[in-house]
């Protein structure tokens, strides 16, 4: 808790600055001059504290020297300087035979990094490894107070302090704040400096004075190293799925590179459940790796056991490696033995972004990927699986991709005046169970067991911009596509299917500005005239890669709108548009776009939801503003272009300020030519009535069922979050069904968090 170096600090200061005192040294003023040469040379302004190579500073009313003694006693507002570190005293005896220091009197010893320790008296013997100090108490980085009525080093390496506080909180006399938000107390804590470990015996954890939790012994890495092994903060739940769980986290510090933390967790219903994550740097690159592990059968919301005993598991993981400034290779690991094991042990953080592809929530992908680019080419080559966890997820109808290669190429001088841009794609898809059962299963029609393509294409553009502003944009592009099949479900043929697209336009703006005090509004028609030929809708090539498909602001003057290579618009088509911008000096800004698409005739090769199959297309609509700082409000609107009802509405807002925060998002769809439409609601607040009190809700609401809300009280301050929240989740998924709880969190600042639930 405390470092040993504040005895090796005020030996060194004063030692260093006593012992040069010369013989024939004048008082003047207190202060003692002249330095010595060597010190007076070595001084240089732009040292911290103006000394530099071995010179000192020291200042005090008397000092006084005996050669009978063998004393040297500085006297009245010592202050001493050396090699960046401070020391103050009322006084300090230092005796130059034995090399024992005695400091007296409000000593303070200030770090080079800023760190301090105090103590009424302070002793040290002159191999500096023994020594004790009485009113001791040190402020380490991070504002940590450290306070004991004594201070034993009883060597080199260790140090232990009686009657111990610690707080990283601020500590007042003010009234009403005579406590600490939160504190430890302990009857001795032993710190050893060679294994950075503290050792707190009797240990008592206050809050606002009050004792809350009491432990006879408990041993952790000092706080001021940076990585050591013990013992992280606990996490303790009380639920109907697991009863009464422990969660022990033990950090271990393999070597400078690598650590390992071990979390077991004791659970009152089922059998115990091990958690590990192993982390590794290299020279090159890191991973990281996650894993659990139990062995059980499977259960319910209320813990009832069923089906045979098994082992149960899952990892998470990813790497990234430079091979060499140009070319670097990854992986990700994500695989799990039950669908619901996260949500049953309370796994957290599990779908993340790790590797080059993501996928959706409730997916897992593990995949292998190399990637080589530069300034004007780039080449990515993976192998990819993704495993499905939501209740309907059917994991047959999860292609394996391997290989998936992606390529793109510049010329670095300019083609005609413009840019120009070759790509490569080539993918093989396959499947472990016939297509045929896949697609009776899904319900997702014509699926293949296998599938191999490749694509090859060709961009060229170029943009001119005229002295009045108008910016035309011409651009060409053609694209072929190679594609070979097996096991088709809508013919019993194993065809090799080619096909070519082409395009050819101009994309036109033409913005207007205007500067009015301090607000500048800008004023931008948009066009897009695109020829190419019209799209054939083949059935026999599947939809692997376009299935998810919106038509909104993002690509509203793309050529080809599909996100993927399966589905390709063409045909000849007009997209008119515009967008207003204004924006103002404070920060304030508001933009509104709106546009549509007019195709010669409909393609039928679109999905109809996309609103982009009938020759006129939705109108799309889109808005942002942050009406003032701290609030953003934003909207995108999809209109049917027949019944001008909503086909996709998506608004939303969020805020922050000192006292409020939070955000509110709503989407609405439409499902069905009829009209049925599914909407749902994000929710989440946080208002504090006062510096400190405040409360919390968050809810999501699906088409006006609740399925999730909570709501809550907190307390908050510099080093302390208390919520106390009743939550109530009304989702089913497999054998997990409708659950209410009360949950206590509590965060304490250098401490990590730790979660309470009932």
């Amino acid at each position: 808790m405390v470092r040993s170096t504040v005895y090796g600090a005020v030996a060194l200061v004063a030692a260093a600055c006593l012992s040069a005192v010369p013989a024939s040294a004048q008082i003047i003023r207190g202060r003692l001059t002249p330095l010595p040469p060597s010190v007076a040379q070595t001084a240089k302004p732009g040292t911290a504290d103006g000394l530099a190579g071995g010179g000192f500073y020291l200042q005090a009313d008397t000092v006084s020297q005996s050669d009978e003694t063998h004393h040297i006693v500085a006297e009245g507002g010592v202050e001493a300087r050396y090699n960046g570190r401070v020391m103050r005293a009322d006084s300090v005896d230092y005796d130059s035979e034995t090399g024992a220091v005695v400091a007296r009197g409000k000593v303070q010893v200030i770090e080079p990094d800023g760190t301090a320790q105090f103590a009424d008296y302070l002793t040290l013997d002159k191999s500096m490894s023994t020594g004790f100090a009485q009113g001791f108490s040190t402020r380490l980085q991070g504002d940590v107070k450290i306070a004991a009525a004594g201070a034993r080093r009883e060597n080199a390496d260790v140090t232990i302090l009686d009657h111990v506080i610690f707080t990283p909180c601020p500590v007042c006399e003010t009234p009403g704040h005579t406590h600490p938000t939160w504190s430890i107390r302990a009857r001795s804590v032993v710190e050893n400096k060679r294994r950075k470990t503290l050792t707190f015996h009797h240990a008592v954890v206050e809050v606002f004075g009050l004792p809350i939790f009491y432990v006879p012994i408990i041993s952790g890495p000092d706080p001021t190293s940076a990585r050591k092994s013990g013992l992280l903060l606990p996490v303790i739940t009380f639920a109907g799925r697991r009863g009464a769980s422990y969660e022990q986290p033990y950090y271990i510090a393999v070597s400078p590179s690598q650590d390992l933390t071990v979390t077991p967790q004791i659970n009152g219903k089922v059998n115990p459940f091990l958690n590990l994550e192993w982390r590794k740097r290299f020279y090159s690159g890191q991973f990281d790796l996650r894993g659990g592990y139990t062995y059980d059968q499977d259960f319910n919301s209320s813990g009832d056991k069923f089906g045979r005993r098994t082992s149960r598991s899952y990892i998470l993981g990813g790497g990234v490696f430079q091979l060499s400034p140009k070319w670097q290779w990854g992986f990700t690991a994500e695989r799990a033995s039950d669908k619901l094991i996260f949500d049953k042990y309370s796994v957290g953080e599990v779908f993340s972004d790790r590797g080059l592809y993501a996928t959706d929530d409730r997916r897992l992908i593990s995949q292998l990927y190399a990637v080589r680019q530069d300034t004007n080419s780039y080449l990515s080559i993976a192998a990819i699986s993704v495993q499905g966890l939501r209740a309907n997820d059917l994991q047959s109808s999860y292609p394996t991709v391997a290989p998936l290669i992606e390529a793109r190429w510049e010329p670095k001088g300019g083609i005609l005046g413009g840019r120009l841009r070759l790509n490569g794609s080539a993918v093989i898809l396959s499947r472990d169970q016939s297509s045929g059962a896949v697609a009776a299963a899904t319900a997702v029609g014509a699926l293949v067991d296998e599938s191999r393509r490749a694509t090859a294409q060709i961009d060229w553009g170029r943009s001119f911009t005229f002295k009045n502003g108008l910016r035309v944009q011409p651009f060409l592009n053609g694209r072929v596509d190679l594609y070979s099949l097996s096991d088709i479900t809508a013919t019993p043929s194993n065809p090799t299917l080619a096909r070519a697209f082409g395009s050819l336009g101009a994309n036109v703006t033409y913005p207007f500005v205007k500067q009015a005090g301090d607000t500048t509004w800008i004023v931008e028609p948009m066009a897009q005239i695109a020829i190419a030929p019209n799209t054939r809708l083949d059935k026999r090539i599947p939809n692997e890669d376009s299935v998810v498909f919106e038509f909104d602001e993002t690509n509203l003057f793309e050529v080809n709108r599909s996100p993927g290579y399966d589905l390709y618009q063409g045909g000849q088509s007009v997209t008119l548009g515009g967008r207003a911008t204004a924006s103002w000096s404070d920060g304030r800004s508001a933009s509104f776009l709106v546009g549509r698409r007019f195709a010669a005739r409909n393609d039928f090769a679109i999905p109809d939801r996309t609103g982009l199959r009938n020759a006129l297309s939705d109108y799309i609509f889109a808005a942002d503003a942050t009406p003032i700082k701290g609030v953003r409000v934003f909207s995108r609107l999809r209109l049917d272009s027949g019944s001008y009802t909503i086909s996709r509405l998506e608004a939303g807002a969020s805020f922050a300020t000192p006292r409020v925060a939070g955000y509110a998002s709503y989407v609405q769809e439409a499902v069905s030519p009829s009209g049925g439409k599914v909407n749902s609601w994000d929710l989440h607040g946080e208002a504090y009535v006062t510096r400190h009190w405040g409360a919390t809700t968050y809810a999501i609401i699906d088409s006006g069922t609740w399925r999730r809300r909570d709501v809550g009280v907190v307390y908050r301050d510099d080093c302390l979050r208390v919520e106390v929240l009743y939550r109530h989740d009304q989702t089913t998924n497999g054998t997990l069904g409708p659950s209410s709880s009360v949950v206590l969190r509590l965060s304490l600042a250098t401490f990590g968090n730790s979660g309470y639930t009932h």
